[in-house]
């Protein structure tokens, strides 16, 4: 559809036209499968699974799905319903065993998992229960026989379409790099350099004004990654559990503002950056705490949750609904609680309660609080236990305006979400948030504990986790990952999405910058537009570049008639006038075909003045 609209709007003659959307389509569209077959399936059966042969990977398969679903859906646009019922026919195809009617389920799922997706996904239960069904069916129907697990499953055409049926449509997604990153295993690749750059930085002392945190192993070192279309990666000690300290903080904010909404909550604490220490005796001008991402605001928004939201719940019940709240944003990931750290912050709290007595003489909590129950409702919050992968998956709801990506439950607000981040920005990182969001520019909380949840909105979340902490409570090692993060990937929230040339963007396809670039050049040649062409040259494209068929942009003007633009290639952009496409045609040649005379002589006097050689000119920098 795009050429048939790009070529209609140019008013080019038929000829023209027709050779030009060829051209596209040909750019575009690479030559299609071959067509599907629909022999009669052979019976399921198991055997050990083995890798697909050396001449095709897996990654050979998912770019021929892609190709074969972009055709499929071009071929039935007529009817709308018929691509749904090609789908898993294509992806039987794509993934069956040569010269065999069956799938390995096991070369399948790997595939899978190299698109982002993890087997305990609850989004792919029913795939899973539907692979067991037909394993405990075999298992039924051949007793004696020895089955092994799911993995060693060969599916037939029905029984496989009936095993994705219900899961058809995340599934496809991921076989056509539908989801938010598309080249998901080269972005973990760039992950994983940075975390091994990162894990020789040294430096940084573990807290130790609790003993749990004192004895934990400075050497953890963990990252995962949770897109906000569920797609997970995890590296080093990413299971290892730890305390939320205070990165609860963003996560009780955000509840308070989902139950009791903006304006209610703002009455009780700021939100400006207090440039001060997290734990000081300090209030704003209005006699508030600054913000919620310090001690007195955290503290704050605890005693509203407490006594505002479900106000008939004891003490007990309200922390088993903020932790059921906390796992909700977790997918169901793991979330605990340490009772061990929860006793030593209630023995070492003596700062904390005289912030609560000092903000209790100023009138800062709302009425009814009991600030020895609002003290160890805030230390049970700061003592629930998760690691890595769990957070991972909170900040993802976060990045992805308060829907969970692996439970699609819409658990916050996204006004709650907004200011949660906005707030996180500007106040997450203690007294180093100028400076993160001058460098990183990325909302963030870290935790003593080291703990920093990191947000790329509407991309992913992170948790980056390293026990040795700075002089300013952040993890060393944390904070470096974060810079070298946006070094590599323009995710910075200034970052320019187009010109940062020397940066990474991995929303996007690997060649889509580069084949947008190749057709606005052949378009600009096609239709005369010298100006566009001036453009492109001077932004340093590649004038010389060629499409699928190898027609550079002098082949189309010269087809086209487009003098001005063949001397412009030539004279100030240096290109060969005898480039030879597929077919072994020259510009020359398609400008003698169409009749394009005056065209045809330039391009004769230039090969008698410049020879074989092609450029006979300096590369003009002001065209």
């Amino acid at each position: 559809m795009l050429c048939v609209r790009l070529s209609e709007s140019f008013s080019l003659n038929e000829d023209s036209s027709r050779r030009f959307s060829t051209l596209i389509v040909r750019q575009w569209l690479p030559t299609p499968l071959s067509s599907l077959k629909h022999d009669k399936s052979t019976l399921t059966s198991t055997q050990p699974y083995s890798s697909k042969s050396k001449d095709q990977t897996t990654s050979d398969l998912v770019k021929e799905f892609q190709v074969a679903a972009s055709q499929s859906s071009i071929d039935t646009t007529r009817d709308p319903h018929q691509v749904h019922r090609n789908v898993d026919d294509l992806l039987f195809d794509m993934f069956q065993e040569k010269e065999e009617e069956v799938v390995l389920v096991g070369n399948f799922l790997a595939a899978l998992e190299k698109t982002g997706l993890r087997r305990n996904d609850p989004r792919l239960i029913e795939f899973f229960e539907n692979l067991k069904h037909v394993h405990r069916e075999l298992e039924i129907q051949f007793p004696k026989r020895t089955l092994g697990s799911v993995e060693t499953l060969r599916l037939n055409r029905a029984d496989f379409k009936k095993v994705i049926a219900d899961n058809i449509v995340l599934i496809s997604r991921a076989f056509r790099q539908q989801f938010i990153i598309p080249e998901f295993q080269q972005f973990c690749r760039h992950i994983e350099d940075i975390y091994e750059k990162c894990k020789r930085v040294t430096g940084g002392k573990v807290a130790s004004y609790i003993p749990q945190l004192a004895r934990v192993n400075p050497n953890y070192w963990g990252v995962s990654i949770c897109t906000i279309d569920g797609q997970r990666h995890s590296i080093g000690d990413t299971t290892i559990p730890f305390t939320l300290q205070s990165c609860s903080k963003p996560l009780t904010y955000a509840i308070a503002l989902n139950e009791l909404g903006e304006e209610t909550v703002h009455q009780y604490v700021g939100q400006e950056p207090s440039g001060r220490m997290f734990n000081e005796l300090v209030l704003d001008y209005n006699n508030k705490p600054h913000n919620p991402m310090v001690n007195a605001g955290a503290i704050i928004v605890i005693s509203l949750l407490k006594t505002m939201v479900r106000p008939e719940l004891t003490l007990a019940e309200k922390f088993d609904y903020t932790l059921q709240y906390f796992k909700r944003l977790g997918g169901g990931e793991y979330l605990g609680f340490n009772n061990a750290v929860f006793l030593s912050e209630r023995e070492a709290a003596d700062r904390n309660y005289a912030l609560g007595f000092y903000m209790r003489e100023h009138k800062c909590f709302p009425e009814g609080t009991n600030l020895k129950e609002c003290m160890d409702y805030y230390f049970q919050v700061c003592s629930m236990e998760t690691n890595c992968e769990a957070t991972a998956v909170m900040a993802a709801t976060l990045a992805n305006g308060g829907i969970c990506p692996v439970s699609g439950e819409k658990v916050l607000k996204s006004d709650s979400v907004r200011d949660v981040l906005s707030l996180m920005h500007s106040c997450g990182m203690y007294d180093y948030s100028g400076q993160f969001a001058f460098k990183v520019g990325l909302p963030a909380k870290s935790g003593v504990s080291g703990c920093i949840i990191l947000v790329v909105p509407n991309v992913l979340g992170m948790c980056i986790w390293s026990p040795p902490l700075d002089s300013l409570g952040n993890a060393v090692r944390g904070v470096n990952f974060c810079q070298e993060l946006v070094e590599a990937f323009n995710f910075h929230k200034y970052d320019n999405l187009r010109h940062a040339s020397h940066k990474i963007d991995p929303r996007r396809h690997r060649y889509e910058t580069k084949g947008l670039n190749i057709v606005n050049l052949l378009f600009a040649a096609a239709s005369g537009d010298v100006t566009s062409m001036r453009r492109l040259h001077l932004s340093g494209m590649d004038m010389s570049a060629m499409d699928y068929d190898g027609r550079t942009a002098v082949h189309l003007a010269a087809a086209e008639g487009h003098l001005e633009c063949v001397e412009y290639l030539l004279r100030h952009c240096c290109v060969s006038h005898q480039p030879r496409d597929r077919w072994g045609h020259q510009p020359l040649d398609d400008a003698e075909r169409f009749g394009h005379e005056n065209v045809a002589e330039f391009l004769k006097s230039w090969d008698e003045s410049h020879g074989s050689s092609g450029t006979g000119c300096e590369p003009s920098s002001t065209p």
